[in-house]
């Protein structure tokens, strides 16, 4: 196996941050865990106001060095031309990982914002818009220089502009709390349940062509329905946020509806996925990429499908909003919907990068099958605390620290299964940074 396009190998670097500074999330996601059982745990060095701060940081951080990552891997061969400028890549590769690491460090020394998941300090985010503006520049300028535009990159770069405009929402901060919590949402909300989907979706088409030898006309009917259910359902979706918050009344029944129907594209993914699979007309030699690709349909057909529309209903969510059950739909969902897809690029990639057959494949499927059961067993375990919690203290109206007292078992198995998750994530990184001495036979990829 082995690239097609010299510039192709610009990913490399993307996918050694991602994977590192995944690394970073899952210990501060231990850390966290830790705190809910000893709340004194490293206090005052780094309280869990900060560790969480840094989790969830990370976890966008790395998953955006993935998206790029893959983006550089597969636009040469959907353009049929080489990166536009591997320089510039490297640049705001550079640019990126500086600022990360600056704003990470300076959130241990409390150099934030305040505003939840977007604490970063201004400069920071003014640093993020000049590397996202490069890094579109790039794209754009590859496409216009490649000899075909297909739909998986003219997806791609669609949803890469939409992540761009949205962020700068982020910089929008008016003094009344509901106007400033209604753009917030136009970025945690459209980041995540639009933009992030069209990336998604591109990448999904991308690694099944490639995986499964399908007719690429086939695929690309199937991303512009999963496309279109996207905006239609994820735009108006982002009323489910604003039930209480202090907006009109009518995003009660505008939410309600549009939210229902937001399972439809994750649904279209599986239909989409398992039609692809079993007409594959090659048996691809890497079986872990195929399983996580498959896996990452399934996973955030559950987390953000199943585990969203379980409190998205006004009348659930009333007694829902901000409790563990809030967590367990946001563990499962990151995971399955953006963490999988990137695992299941970085997999696929890497040997190609390498030019070597996929190795360690034994490995790598007992990590996938460790990391997807431990973030069940993890999600389900923040259900159970987000009912107990919500009958406490939303039903019985029990104190806030009196209820956690009641969650200390779903808190401990938490732990547990956070651990088992590292142990998986432990094994995949030994497969990614110390791949082994494969043969190189020039396998078309």
């Amino acid at each position: 196996m082995e690239y097609k396009y010299e510039s192709q190998r610009v990913a490399y670097p993307f996918f050694i941050a991602a994977m590192l500074l995944f690394a970073g999330q899952i210990i501060f996601g231990l850390i966290i865990g830790s705190q809910y059982i000893w709340p004194d745990l490293l206090f005052p060095a780094i309280p869990f106001n900060i560790a969480r701060m840094i989790h969830i940081n990370l976890l966008v951080v790395w998953l955006i060095f993935g998206f790029m990552g893959s983006a550089y891997y597969l636009l040469p061969e959907e353009v049929e031309g080489e990166v536009y400028s591997v320089k510039l890549a490297l640049l705001h590769f550079w640019l990126f990982l500086i600022g990360g690491v600056v704003a990470i460090v300076g959130y241990l020394f409390r150099w934030h914002d305040g505003r939840e998941f977007l604490e970063q300090p201004f400069i920071i985010k003014a640093a993020i818009v000049i590397v996202v503006l490069m890094f579109i520049f790039n794209m754009i300028m590859t496409m216009i220089k490649g000899r075909k535009r297909t739909s998986v990159s003219i997806i791609l770069l669609t949803g890469f502009l939409g992540l761009a405009v949205f962020y700068l929402f982020a910089f929008f901060k008016p003094d009344n709390m509901v106007v400033d919590k209604y753009y917030w949402w136009f970025v945690v909300h459209l980041w995540v349940e639009g933009v992030w989907e069209l990336i998604m979706a591109a990448l999904l088409s991308f690694l099944l062509i490639k995986l499964t030898g399908i007719d690429r006309e086939v695929a690309e009917k199937w991303l512009y329905l999963i496309v279109g259910l996207t905006f239609l359902t994820g735009i108006i979706g982002t009323g489910h946020h604003y039930y209480w918050i202090g907006t009109p009344a009518f995003w009660q029944t505008w939410g309600a509806w549009f939210s229902i129907f937001e399972v439809l594209p994750f649904a279209a993914m599986v239909a989409f996925t398992f039609k692809m699979v079993g007409k594959r007309t090659r048996n691809h030699p890497n079986r872990a990429a195929i399983l996580w690709t498959a896996g990452t349909a399934i996973v955030s057909l559950l987390g953000a499908g199943v585990w969203g529309f379980m409190h998205t209903l006004p009348q659930i969510n009333y007694f829902t909003h901000g409790t563990q059950i809030t967590a367990s739909h946001g563990h499962l969902a990151f995971f399955g919907a953006y963490a999988m897809i990137v695992l299941a690029m970085s997999s696929y990639a890497m040997p190609n990068i390498r030019k070597s057959r996929p190795s360690h494949q034994k490995a790598e499927i007992l990590a996938f099958w460790l990391m997807v059961s431990s973030m069940m067993f993890i999600a389900l375990s923040l259900t159970g605390a987000g009912i107990v919690q919500v009958y406490l203290q939303r039903i019985m109206a029990m104190p806030f620290m009196e209820t956690q007292s009641h969650m200390g078992i779903f808190y401990g198995l938490r732990l547990f299964f956070g651990c088992t998750f590292a142990i998986g994530l432990v094994i995949y990184l030994y497969d990614f940074f110390f791949p082994g001495k494969a043969a190189s036979r020039g396998i078309a990829a």
